[in-house]
């Protein structure tokens, strides 16, 4: 359940978002109450910078790559869909589909945690991609260092039945490449990524 304070952040543009997009399935399961406590602190915290309030994304790295894990939540309904996310190569150097670590350092190619603005969008090697701009200490070099949210062939369904996990990133968070323009769309200039483990 979304406290009172988080179905006041509001906006109409969250539901036709999701009106518009193709009928995907609600999350098997609930986003943590503890880690939706700590986004929508975030949320609060850098009010300021995120324009759109309607509709943010949780990242919950806690959970193995195999299981879907990127959390769309609409916060006007409380509606929650949830996608499969890669992480970084560096967040798992083992490649045993478990977040291993964050940095937010140039060269780690790992996932960094914290918040994200997400910002324009271009075409670039993979495609449709969405710029985003880190807005934590653990996660400043967020838009110099690429990281992005982008389509990628490693991740899906398919890729989980075959290896039992996901490819992985160079620290961006690519989904299916059939999934893709739903997140970009779901997730609009201006709006809000938290990405955590604990």
């Amino acid at each position: 359940m979304l406290t009172a304070g988080a179905m006041a952040v509001t906006g109409l543009a969250a539901g036709r978002a999701f009106a518009a997009l193709p009928a995907a399935p609600l999350a098997a399961s609930p986003v943590r109450p503890e880690l939706m406590k700590r986004a929508l602190a975030a949320l609060q915290r850098h009010s300021g910078k995120i324009a759109s309030r309607d509709v943010i994304g949780i990242a919950d790295f806690s959970k193995h790559s195999s299981v879907p894990r990127f959390h769309f939540v609409d916060l006007a309904s409380g509606q929650t869909r949830t996608l499969l996310v890669s992480h970084g190569r560096g967040s798992d150097p083992a490649h045993s589909g478990m977040l291993q670590r964050f940095s937010n350092d140039f060269g780690s190619a790992a996932s960094s945690q914290g918040t994200y603005l997400t910002s324009d969008i271009y075409v670039g090697k993979h495609g449709r991609s969405r710029r985003l701009v880190g807005l934590d200490p653990t996660n400043s070099n967020a838009e110099p260092r690429a990281v992005v949210v982008h389509g990628a062939w490693y991740v899906g369904p398919e890729i989980v039945r075959e290896h039992g996990k996901l490819g992985r990133s160079e620290g961006c968070f690519a989904f299916s490449e059939t999934e893709i323009e739903q997140a970009l769309a779901r997730l609009g200039t201006g709006r809000m990524i938290y990405a955590e483990k604990a």
